[in-house]
């Protein structure tokens, strides 16, 4: 990384899927995709809700922190990359067995 970069939080957001589910998120998701963009997956130890929309407990489910961030110019260079970005994850994300849930928002920030 040179100098002039900077690293910029992209994305943010929670993964999860039922407890009794054994499911490797690094199955379905690169760790890194080009140019320097990380894709970081970390498991929480609680939900950050109690409970889903349709009543279902969400202590039901693992959760994992979900943050996608690069070594970039300047903010106007990240946000030229987020459309491709929410695409190709989106493209991943979908390829996930069923009952994987995702919320994932554009975030952009300093880190």
């Amino acid at each position: 990384m040179t100098e002039d970069k900077q690293a910029l939080k992209l994305l943010q957001g929670y993964i999860w899927h039922p407890l009794e589910e054994d499911v490797d998120l690094a199955d379905y998701l690169p760790a890194r995709l080009e140019p320097e963009i990380h894709i970081l997956w970390d498991p929480m130890l609680r939900a950050p809700f109690t409970f889903f929309d349709d009543g279902t407990l969400s202590s039901s489910q693992k959760f994992y922190q979900f943050t996608v961030l690069s070594f970039l110019e300047n903010r106007e260079q990240a946000e030229g990359l987020i459309p491709w970005l929410a695409e190709t994850l989106q493209a991943k994300l979908n390829s996930t067995p069923p009952g994987v849930g995702w919320q994932i928002f554009e975030d952009l920030r300093d880190v």
